[in-house]
C-alpha cells in the first residue's frame, strides 16, 4: 500500500531532521495548482528551503511559499513569502470544472470555500442577472456562468491586480457573453435596478455595503446573499438584524431562506453566509 503524502514527507526528512523537528512538520498544506503554500514552526526556520525542496516533490509542485498568518488592506493581500522552485508563482487552479488563474502570493485563494463556490454554481435559476460586489479572481462569478443558465452576471472588483486575472479567467473559461467585469468600487460602479441576486461575498463589515446591494436588485426586490464573520452564538440573530435594518430605508421586507457556515474564523467565530429574500412588505 502506497504511504500517505505526509509519511513519505517524513520518511524523507528523517535524516536530515531530529526528531522534535519532525513532529513540527507541516500536517496541512494549501495547494493551489501546482503552488504549495506551508506554514513552518520557528524551529525549522533554518532549514526551511530543504523541507520545502522535499515537499514539493512529494505533492508535485513547481513552487513554495511560506504563509506567515496575516491579512493586508481591504484587499486582503496575503503575508507570504518566496521559500522554494519557480519564482513565476502565477498558477492555474481548477476546480469542479472551473480554471482560476492567479498568483497566490498575491491573492487569496482559500480551499475552505469551495463548498461554497461549489453550492453557488448549482442554485443560481435560468435567466437571472446576478450582480457580484466583491468578484475578486472570479471565486463566485465563475461557477455561476459555468454552470447555471444565468442570463448576465456583473462582477465588481476594485482590486486591479484581482481584476485582470478575473479578466483572464473569463477567457479561460470562454464566458464572456456571461460575465461582464466592472472595475472599480462596488458603491460607485455597480450597476442599479437590474439584479434578481446580488452576491457580497466579502468579510469585514459587509454591512456598508447592504445600500449598494439593495440599489442592485430589481426594484429592490430579490435574493442577497451577505457574508461576514460573526460569533457562533450571534447567528443568525445579529447578522438579520444588520439586514433587516438596511430594508427598512427600502420599505422592504427580509426572509431568511439559509444560513451557512462556510469555515471556522477563530475560537467561537465563523464565516456565515445568510441567503435572504427581500420583498414588499
Amino acid at each position: 500500500m502506497k504511504k500517505k503524502p505526509i509519511q513519505q514527507i517524513m520518511d524523507r526528512l528523517s535524516s536530515l531532521l531530529t526528531d522534535e523537528q519532525v513532529d513540527k512538520l507541516p500536517r496541512k498544506w494549501e495547494k493551489i495548482g501546482d503552488v504549495l503554500i506551508l506554514r513552518f514552526e520557528r524551529n525549522l526556520s533554518a532549514i526551511e528551503k530543504e523541507i520545502a525542496a522535499v515537499y514539493a516533490e512529494v505533492l508535485n509542485c513547481k513552487s513554495v511559499l511560506k504563509d506567515t498568518g496575516g491579512i493586508i488592506g481591504q484587499f486582503r493581500i496575503p503575508e507570504i513569502s518566496f521559500v522554494y522552485g519557480d519564482k513565476d508563482t502565477v498558477t492555474i487552479h481548477k476546480e469542479n470544472s472551473v480554471k482560476y488563474k492567479l498568483d497566490p502570493s498575491e491573492i487569496m485563494f482559500s480551499s475552505g470555500n469551495m463548498d461554497e463556490r461549489k453550492r453557488m454554481g448549482e442554485i443560481v435559476s435560468s435567466d437571472e442577472v446576478v450582480v457580484d460586489l466583491f468578484a475578486g479572481i472570479g471565486y463566485f462569478s465563475l461557477p455561476i456562468a459555468v454552470h447555471s443558465k444565468v442570463k448576465q452576471v456583473y462582477s465588481c472588483e476594485l482590486n486591479p491586480v484581482a481584476f485582470s486575472f478575473l479578466e483572464e479567467n473569463i477567457k479561460l473559461n470562454h464566458v464572456s457573453d456571461l460575465i461582464t467585469p466592472v472595475l472599480g468600487d462596488n458603491r460607485k460602479v455597480a450597476p442599479h435596478d437590474i439584479a434578481d441576486r446580488v452576491l457580497m461575498g466579502y468579510i469585514g463589515e459587509t454591512k456598508d455595503f447592504l445600500p449598494t446591494a439593495f440599489e442592485s436588485l430589481h426594484n429592490h426586490k430579490g435574493i442577497i446573499h451577505f457574508h461576514d464573520t460573526f460569533p457562533d452564538e450571534e447567528v443568525p440573530a445579529y447578522p438579520l438584524s444588520l439586514i433587516q435594518k438596511a430594508a427598512e430605508v427600502y420599505h422592504r421586507s427580509v426572509t431568511l431562506q439559509h444560513v451557512q457556515c462556510v469555515k471556522s474564523f477563530a475560537p467561537g467565530v465563523s464565516h456565515y453566509v445568510l441567503d435572504v429574500t427581500i420583498q414588499e412588505k
